[in-house]
């Protein structure tokens, strides 16, 4: 296999490096990832200038390639013909920090799968539960082997069309993993709050702030998963369309509004 790992915390992640580790029993292992943090960037698509890549040396002396580009970016730049053999999955990673519920769509990390899955190749995104503790002192033990086992099962049961994977591990040695569940999106609860500056110049600024989210651990989601010890892999996919609408729309009238008709609109 051929496969792309990248990440939305920057190539000189000590995450990104254990994953491409992890990944070289698989076949042969590509980085193309950001040269800075894009955590909490989102699905970016850069259009407005241009997108410089360059060589660089990992942790461990093996060869990367580095964008200033989004996560994102850098999938759509491997996968249009900056690598020049067909990638056959893509792995994004290793998140320092869980991506559960809603964060599937500020995460980097996720929306780099997201893009894979927009050209067609599937994907799996992973993130583990390290709270607070600098990635550089995190145990990624449990992680790597998590995702080692997901990627076995991908390639020995194979992705439908479009779905992705999102998978997120408990914080700590793989020993206190209970084991691995399947789950759904659960429900974070976000602390943010907007803390208003002034500069120098007497101009207001702002930085949009506060408390780590937390999560309402529902048994069956990814936040209940990780709270009762395990890790969660959780099957996604693009389509938003709130199915269960669409029968109750077709009965919808249609007609121009009173109001804008009163006035000639």
């Amino acid at each position: 296999m051929h496969i792309l790992v990248t990440n939305d915390d920057g190539v000189t992640s000590p995450g990104l490096l254990a994953l491409a580790q992890a990944m070289a029993e698989f076949g042969e292992v590509s980085v193309l990832a950001p040269d800075h943090d894009w955590s909490g960037g989102g699905h970016v698509k850069t259009l407005r200038r241009p997108l410089r890549v360059r060589r660089v040396k990992m942790g461990d002396g093996t060869n990367a390639l580095t964008s200033d580009g989004a996560p994102s970016d850098c999938v759509a730049l491997g996968l249009m013909g900056m690598l020049s053999t067909k990638v056959d999955l893509i792995v994004a990673g290793i998140n320092p920090t869980a991506n559960l519920g809603h964060d599937v769509t500020y995460s980097g990390t996720v929306t780099a799968v997201m893009e894979g899955i927009i050209w067609g190749v599937p994907g799996i995104a992973v993130s583990l539960d390290g709270g607070d503790t600098d990635s550089y002192d995190l145990d990624y033990g449990a992680a790597t082997d998590v995702t080692s086992r997901v990627v076995s099962a991908v390639i020995k049961y194979g992705l439908p069309k479009g779905v992705f994977l999102n998978v997120n591990v408990p914080g700590g040695p793989l020993s206190k993993m209970k084991g691995i569940l399947t789950t759904k999106q659960g429900l974070r609860v976000y602390r943010d709050r907007l803390d208003k500056r002034v500069d120098p110049r007497g101009r207001d600024y702002y930085w949009i702030g506060g408390d780590r989210p937390t999560g309402v651990p529902k048994e069956g989601t990814d936040v209940g998963a990780l709270a009762a010890g395990y890790a969660s892999v959780t099957p996604l996919w693009l389509d938003l369309t709130a199915s269960p609408m669409i029968e109750t729309m077709v009965g919808w009238d249609w007609q121009p509004s009173p109001v804008f008709s009163a006035n000639g609109h």
